[in-house]
């Protein structure tokens, strides 16, 4: 398992495709990594958001070329490049980004939340090399000292962790996220329930019949249409029941049981 990003928070917002330029400026560095299985789900993720720049440096014996049998040579491990050390494969890029669990660290370096760290992703005008450490150990103390700053994923329950393609997939998925993305609208309501929707459904059958529709328009209006209808508007509850509320009162009224 990968030891990083620990901490107590949660949220959830849509995917989007990055810019361009984004995804051109950011170069993913793996630092230790020795499962070839690892480094072929890294590979597989920064494929998946548009990342291409992989950088590897390995003191031990180098899995690349088995990590590029083992995924079929993808695009991104075939571009890959091998250095030997940290101060090499960053040497281009002007903000680097570490990633760890915190934990009992002294650190020098100031520390953001993933969500945070994007926003000075996204604002810095070089490259950016995000850093990740072994799969037993993460990043060592060497490493860091490279770094300018450090992140860290939120995860539901502290001391839990993710491998280190899971780190890199949900990393790069936060980093790609724009603010143009279209998001769900927070409501406080609750959406219908089945036998509320299917309440709603008899009550407007009943009011369709009652206006003589389906006598004006055969063929319009079936049952089934207007359970799809219902349901494609997504009410929460409280609205449902304020249109079965007002469709009552006009079955009321149409059939006659008029206030004096």
């Amino acid at each position: 398992m990968h030891p990083v990003y620990r901490c107590r928070r949660l949220y959830n917002d849509e995917v989007s495709d990055a810019s361009p330029a984004l995804t051109d400026r950011l170069a993913v560095v793996l630092v230790g990594a020795r499962n070839p299985l690892n480094i072929g789900a890294v590979a597989r993720a920064m494929s998946n958001f548009g990342i291409h720049d992989l950088r590897l440096i390995n003191e031990y014996r180098n899995p690349l070329e088995e990590a590029r049998s083992a995924i079929n040579a993808a695009a991104v491990l075939h571009a890959a490049r091998e250095f030997a050390s940290v101060g090499e494969a960053i040497a281009d890029c002007s903000l680097i980004y570490g990633t760890t669990a915190v934990g009992d660290r002294a650190l020098e370096q100031p520390v953001d939340v993933l969500r945070d760290a994007r926003h000075h992703v996204a604002a810095a005008p070089g490259r950016t090399a995000i850093l990740f450490g072994s799969e037993k150990f993460g990043l060592s103390n060497e490493s860091i000292a490279h770094c300018n700053r450090l992140l860290t994923i939120p995860m539901h329950t502290h001391g839990t962790s993710m491998n280190l393609g899971q780190a890199v997939a949900v990393t790069l998925y936060e980093m790609v996220r724009t603010e143009l993305t279209p998001r769900r609208i927070s409501t406080d309501k609750e959406p219908a329930t089945a036998e509320q929707l299917q309440v709603l459904d008899r009550v407007l059958l009943e009011a369709i019949e009652e206006s003589e529709y389906p006598q004006r328009f055969p063929g319009r209006g079936t049952e089934q249409q207007l359970r799809e209808y219902v349901r494609r508007l997504q009410m929460p509850g409280t609205d449902v029941a304020v249109w079965i509320g007002f469709l009552r009162q006009f079955l009321w009224k149409m059939r006659g049981n008029h206030r004096e």
